[in-house]
């Protein structure tokens, strides 16, 4: 089953342009799921009366009925190019994993991910705005607590979080595949489909600690991820060392190690989103 999977995957990956893949849809949908979990009773509640106003969006082909649908929107609407293109940058901050952590320098006039996660927090909560308004701020709140939860949205090392970066995942090789796709799609399907269910109501305990923090908290964390567990072991653990003409590769035993690393943050994602969506509506 693994094998064919594998196999799955490796066509996927020969058939779509790699910018598509931004956490797949596996783990920003996982990630939506947690939050929808974990809020509160009235939170739901508000969330599914603000779904209702997906059409007023003019969408059809990006729907938003639901808040899974809502956690991959903000990708869905890149295709239809000049309306939305104005949030490119929104999804990612570059912060140079090879100087001290400074997620300001990487974010100029707020157009950087953390900053959009702490703006469309305030738009939602704003309840004198059209509901059209803050629907499409919980869209991309959720899109967005995701992508900063997908480490190499958070770190950079002139390489474009990994995409330039050409790597092997295990017995995969293929000439389209890069670090930033790996943790995007073959090492998020694996670390959630391989643990028992990420989607269940978690403890008051775990909630306060796996939620807690600020979003540059939630950057710096990610950002040292991307260079202590994303970077460093395709770069014989020197991840600021002079880039190798030679693919990288991902060996299994590395592969092992990583699953419980982006499990982790799949969960904090979830619930820091839920806490947000609280905050906001609850």
């Amino acid at each position: 089953m693994r094998t064919r999977l594998i196999g799955l995957l490796a066509i996927l990956f020969t058939l779509i342009p790699t910018p598509a893949f931004a956490w797949w849809e596996y783990g920003h949908e996982t990630i939506a799921s947690i939050a929808k979990a974990n809020v509160a009773p009235h939170t739901r509640q508000a969330i599914a009366s603000l779904l209702r106003h997906g059409p007023e969006l003019a969408t059809p082909t990006c729907p938003l009925r639901t808040i899974e649908q809502a956690s991959v929107w903000a990708d869905c609407i890149k295709n239809l190019g000049d309306r939305f293109s104005y949030a490119y940058n929104w999804h990612y901050q570059n912060v140079n994993i090879c100087k001290p952590f400074d997620v300001k320098a990487a974010c100029p006039d707020g157009n950087c991910v953390s900053a959009q996660i702490d703006r469309n927090a305030r738009l939602l909560k704003d309840k004198a705005l059209p509901s059209r308004e803050r629907l499409m701020a919980l869209a991309f709140l959720v899109h967005f607590v995701g992508d900063l939860h997908q480490p190499l949205h958070a770190g950079d090392n002139a390489d474009l979080g990994g995409n330039q970066v050409k790597t092997d995942y295990g017995i995969v090789t293929n000439s389209r595949l890069n670090l930033h796709s790996i943790w995007d799609g073959y090492l998020s399907e694996r670390s959630i489909s391989q643990a028992p269910s990420l989607i269940h109501s978690y403890s008051q305990a775990d909630r306060a600690v796996m939620s807690a923090g600020t979003t540059e908290d939630w950057s710096r964390e990610n950002w040292q991820i991307s260079r202590d567990m994303a970077y460093a072991p395709v770069r014989n653990a020197a991840p600021c060392g002079p880039p190798s003409s030679v693919r990288g590769k991902l060996t299994e035993a590395q592969i092992e190690t990583l699953v419980p690393v982006v499990r982790l943050q799949v969960e904090r994602g979830g619930l820091r989103l839920a806490r947000l969506l609280d905050d906001a509506l609850g």
